[in-house]
């Protein structure tokens, strides 16, 4: 496990922790995701605290009507931001237990290469809370809906469900890039697993993948103007690496770590 990387004196938001690395790449044949209950987020005992994150929902909600919550998937290393983290942290190095009060719901993200050696950035709408106007990588969240899960499970339940998250941690990572850059998935090769990053603000964790589109930088800008989900950015960027480095202080931790986990996987191909 890296150690965590700093942010940069201006904006405490682009620190990172590497929680994975997969420097090769892992295909849905060698990733299981362990599904159980007793990964829930657990209720601070501080009952004042716990209604407190429901009030300042509340009080989101009424600033941008256009906010919504909803269920996913928790990262153990609904999904409402929590602005009082400090407070519900529990002091432990296990990140297990200091993070059991946070909702940590698990995001996903994609290093998405175009036929001309292009990498796909997004520009994040300003209607979004967090980080408006940052540049971020197609991606958002696995749906626990999309295999039919719609709340808490019975013991039996987890058993047959394991194997469909792990696969919705795939399927959702394509259906993400499809909905936000307009590529038909078609067009995507097979995602390669490469490593789960965490923001350090606000504790939120990033499983990212790496895959391959067979459409040049300038025909995925012709796609994205159809976007079905456009409206959570307002610009599409087909960069070069070195042009990728120059995003990383307006990029937010969680996307920052992808970068290191690409830049990971990159030197590993290098290497063999």
């Amino acid at each position: 496990m890296a150690a965590p990387a700093p942010a940069s004196a201006a904006d405490p938001g682009t620190a990172f922790k590497i929680l994975l690395s997969c420097p090769d790449g892992l295909p849905r044949s060698r990733v299981l995701v362990k599904f159980d209950r007793s990964f829930d987020r657990i209720p601070h005992p501080d009952a004042a605290l716990e209604e407190s994150i429901s009030e300042i929902w509340n009080q989101s909600l009424q600033q941008n009507p256009s906010l919504y919550s909803g269920t996913k998937f928790r990262d153990i290393c609904g999904n409402k931001s929590q602005s009082i983290v400090g407070e519900i942290f529990v002091p432990s190095e296990d990140d297990s237990v200091r993070y059991q009060h946070m909702s940590d719901p698990l995001g996903n993200g994609a290093i998405v290469e175009t036929s001309d050696e292009k990498i796909i950035v997004l520009q994040r709408s300003y209607n979004v809370v967090d980080f408006p106007g940052y540049y971020v990588f197609p991606g958002g969240h696995s749906e626990p809906q999309e295999i039919g899960i719609m709340g808490h499970q019975t013991d039996g339940d987890f058993a047959c469900l394991t194997e469909r998250v792990s696969q919705e941690m795939f399927d959702g990572i394509i259906r993400e890039v499809v909905e936000e850059t307009g590529v038909p998935a078609s067009s995507l090769t097979d995602p390669v697993f490469i490593g789960v990053s965490r923001r350090e603000v606000n504790v939120r964790s990033t499983a990212f993948f790496f895959t391959k589109c067979n459409i040049d930088s300038s025909g995925v800008n012709e796609l994205y103007s159809r976007a079905q989900d456009g409206y959570e950015s307002t610009k599409l960027y087909a960069v070069s690496v070195e042009e990728l480095q120059g995003m990383r202080q307006r990029m937010p931790g969680c996307h920052n770590g992808g970068i290191a986990l690409y830049e990971s996987m990159r030197n590993a191909a290098k290497k063999s």
